[in-house]
């Protein structure tokens, strides 16, 4: 008669001996045989987050990058060079090119552009005076000298006429001046820069 199978852990041998489960791994592999290298990165240099974090870091919660990172903060789209916005720029060319076409055309008016930039938009913006007090300064000196040289040639022609003819040529002077330099200080105010007229004196502060 064949003996009843005894129940497992009893002491005793018998058909059926289980094996003892780790306790420090119930359900992965024994204690001591950990991976040593993370799954990315170099081996066996371990990282506390998984990937590194970007060269520039991570972006804010909102989506929109700090001022001074990213994007710049005028755009393309920002108010101009030196001005703070486009209708200052406007009245500034108007002041210098302006006062050019003028001298060009009538070789009197050349002051009156810069003369109505300066009431017009003046005392709403520093820059604007400052743009239109250079040009109508200019103006007005050139506007004397062209004058001046008038008087002289009417004297001339009384006295005699090749004095007169050679003064009318000098005429054209004062007028030629205006034109050319008015021309360069609406380039250089396209640039956002206030030119200094050479030559100019100072009537208007």
């Amino acid at each position: 008669m064949t003996e009843p199978p005894r129940p497992p852990g009893s002491g005793e041998p018998g058909p059926y001996q289980p094996e003892p489960i780790p306790p420090s791994a119930p359900f992965g592999p024994p204690a001591g045989d950990e991976p040593t290298a993370p799954l990315s990165g170099a081996p066996g240099q371990p990282t506390a987050g998984g990937y590194p974090p970007p060269a520039g870091g991570y972006p804010p919660p909102g989506g929109h990058p700090p001022p001074g990172v990213g994007y710049p903060t005028g755009g393309a789209y920002g108010p101009p060079t030196g001005y703070a916005n486009a209708e200052d720029k406007t009245w500034a060319l108007v002041a210098h090119w302006g006062g050019a076409a003028a001298t060009f055309f009538t070789a009197w008016l050349g002051f009156l552009p810069p003369l109505i930039a300066m009431m017009g938009r003046g005392a709403q913006s520093p820059t604007v005076r400052a743009h239109a007090v250079e040009a109508l300064n200019f103006q007005l000196t050139w506007l004397g000298a062209s004058v001046a040289l008038s008087i002289v040639l009417c004297c001339g022609t009384v006295v005699t006429l090749g004095l007169g003819s050679v003064l009318f040529f000098l005429l054209g002077g004062p007028w030629l001046v205006g034109v050319i330099f008015g021309v360069i200080a609406g380039i250089k105010a396209g640039e956002g820069q206030l030119y200094r007229y050479p030559m100019s004196i100072r009537l208007v502060k």
